[in-house]
């Protein structure tokens, strides 16, 4: 079963992430709180969405995917971003990481979204011959691009005054 996540959700998709941070070797990385999570997913003006994948016999939470709209300027139109995929080790093979992701599909669809678009790491074999099985496109020729820590703060020093209100507060 695949449903929207939920408040009562928040343990799970935190010890989920830790999860993935560990198989992705960065779980130092993985420092969101139950709290930061609350907020991003079901504050005032939430910042992302989850889906939960359940089993429909025992309610194990088997995984989960969390993503949040995006905008093109090509396009003019919203898309969504694929932030994390999971699915639990005993839970993998059974369908439950295409069912996921065909329900963002329907979900971009229905919103009227163009685009819906992941990262992958390259050494994640299963990951990407996973995706390239389901028509995924792998763009080649872009590379992520990462701000962070000390050269966050650095840039973020020689920032002209903004005049206006601030964007995105």
């Amino acid at each position: 079963m695949i449903r929207s996540a939920t408040p009562h959700d928040i343990p799970e998709i935190r010890a989920m992430i830790r999860e993935l941070a560990a198989y992705e070797r960065a779980e130092e990385q993985a420092r969101a709180t139950d709290e930061q999570l609350r907020e991003a997913l079901f504050g005032a003006h939430p910042a992302a969405h989850a889906l939960i994948a359940q089993d429909d016999d025992t309610g194990e939470v088997l995984g989960f995917a969390l993503w949040f709209p995006r905008f093109s300027t090509w396009t003019g139109t919203r898309g969504m971003y694929l932030e994390d995929l999971y699915v639990r080790p005993q839970a993998r093979g059974s369908g439950q990481g295409k069912a996921l992701l065909a329900a963002l599909a329907a979900l971009c669809r229905r919103n009227g979204y163009d685009r819906f678009e992941w990262v992958v790491l390259a050494w994640n074999t299963p990951a990407v011959d996973f995706y390239r099985s389901l028509g995924a496109e792998f763009l080649d020729e872009w590379k992520v691009c990462r701000l962070s820590g000390e050269s966050l703060e650095a840039l973020a020093a020689r920032a002209p005054e903004v005049s206006g209100p601030a964007p995105g507060a």
